[in-house]
């Protein structure tokens, strides 16, 4: 049986959101760093942009893929077993990166491993188990857990920076490494200590199989709504921005480190986004919420192709780009919840998530593609515009509560 009514301890439920804000700040912080690096293999290395472009695409496919396997584990074995194996793939992957230059062993350890790993050190896994063992203030907590995937990039990617201005980008990568590896022993054992909380299955094996599963979830249009939406989300943040935006700094003529400070501004605004959106999510019309925050973020893509040499521009667009970047996470994760309930959200968000890769890797590639056609990154930002605004328009044909609870629609598929 699911268990719900559960508020853990304080100290249990700051352990529990501390240590994936500190996850996912590793996982992204080292998806962010392939941007910051992508100038310097292409003059160090010979890689075009196109490649390394290809590289991220792929990575984000891969992601894609695991998504799904990563939230059903969730569901199954819980958030300890996942987040640990994730932890493992992505700091084995970086410290492969960091100690070569061959490009087919570049393919394999960052868009195979590592991107492993970041299909599992993700927010669809984290808004899960934050989910299932949070009754009050469920957005609030969801919102801070996964705020991790920016804000931790405020500190992360400003001394990546540092590191490859002073050192090489193999420190950058190798530092990654290392931080994934040794969070592995203190998740293991800190969430062993929270017995009935985090070491038990979510969910009885024996109670559905994955295909009636995701028969159930592909049957709600709300699913199907949150699933489009948030494909044209990963397209318009991890696809172009979260690539493009370091080398499209460079390209306007910024050096490193005042680039990667404004990715940092822009981590930490969209930090707390996140957790105001999170706010907003258990107190407002959460489809008004969601579906303004796409509108509001197309309209900054006018911003950033008005940025010509003023960093001032740069930095007025991280900022507002930030406040609506991953603040559509605990809004779209609070959907899910009402809308397709608890014994399925880690096999829904993963679905989700699949889709927002999957958009990501079509961002990340048509912008190295793009830029390598034209020497340009208009046509990239214009097709953001657009994407975000249809987004927004999506969600809009969403009821804010579902006709009916979500454990009435699971009946019929439970037996």
């Amino acid at each position: 049986m699911l268990r719900t009514g559960l508020q853990p301890a304080p100290f249990a439920a700051g352990l529990i959101v501390g240590l994936c804000f500190l996850a996912l700040a590793l996982a992204f912080s080292a998806r962010a760093t392939l941007g910051l690096v992508m100038p310097v293999w292409t003059q160090e290395l010979g890689w075009s942009r196109s490649f390394i472009s290809g590289a991220a695409a792929t990575a984000l496919l891969v992601m894609a893929a695991v998504a799904p396997v990563a939230g059903r584990s969730v569901d199954r074995r819980g958030v300890r077993v996942t987040l640990t194996a994730g932890l493992a793939l992505l700091g084995g992957g970086c410290l492969i990166v960091s100690a070569s230059s061959n490009a087919i062993v570049f393919l394999i350890a960052f868009s195979a491993l590592s991107a492993a790993g970041f299909g599992i050190v993700a927010t669809h896994v984290v808004s899960t188990a934050i989910a299932r063992r949070f009754d009050r203030n469920r957005g609030l907590a969801t919102g801070i857990a996964t705020s991790g995937a920016t804000g931790g990039q405020f500190l992360i990617v400003p001394l990546v920076a540092i590191v490859l201005a002073a050192f090489s980008w193999r420190w950058s990568f190798l530092a990654i490494g290392i931080g994934a590896l040794a969070l592995i022993p203190l998740l293991w054992w800190a969430l062993a200590e929270r017995r009935g909380v985090d070491t038990e299955p979510a969910q009885p094996a024996a109670s559905s199989s994955l295909a009636t599963d995701i028969a159930f979830v592909a049957r709600q249009p709300a699913f199907h709504i949150l699933f489009w939406s948030f494909l044209l989300c990963g397209y318009t943040t991890a696809g172009v921005i979260e690539t493009h935006f370091l080398p499209y700094a460079a390209f306007c003529g910024f050096a490193p480190i005042p680039s990667a400070a404004a990715y940092g501004t822009l981590s930490a605004v969209n930090m707390l986004g996140m957790i105001g959106a999170g706010w907003l999510a258990d107190r407002m019309n959460r489809v008004v919420l969601l579906g303004s925050i796409y509108v509001l973020r197309g309209l900054t893509f006018l911003i950033l192709m008005n940025v010509g040499a003023s960093y001032e521009t740069l930095l007025a667009f991280a900022v507002l780009f930030g406040a609506v970047d991953y603040a559509t996470i605990p809004v779209t994760a609070s959907l899910v919840a009402s809308h397709l309930g608890l014994r399925v959200m880690g096999l829904a968000m993963g679905l989700i998530s699949a889709g927002h890769a999957i958009g990501a890797a079509a961002g990340a590639f048509l912008g190295g593609y793009l830029f390598d056609l034209t020497v340009q990154y208009d046509w990239i930002w214009i097709s953001s515009v657009v994407l975000a605004a249809s987004a927004g328009l999506m969600v809009f044909a969403m009821r804010d509560r579902p006709l009916q609870a979500p454990g009435s629609l699971e009946l019929p598929a439970m037996r």
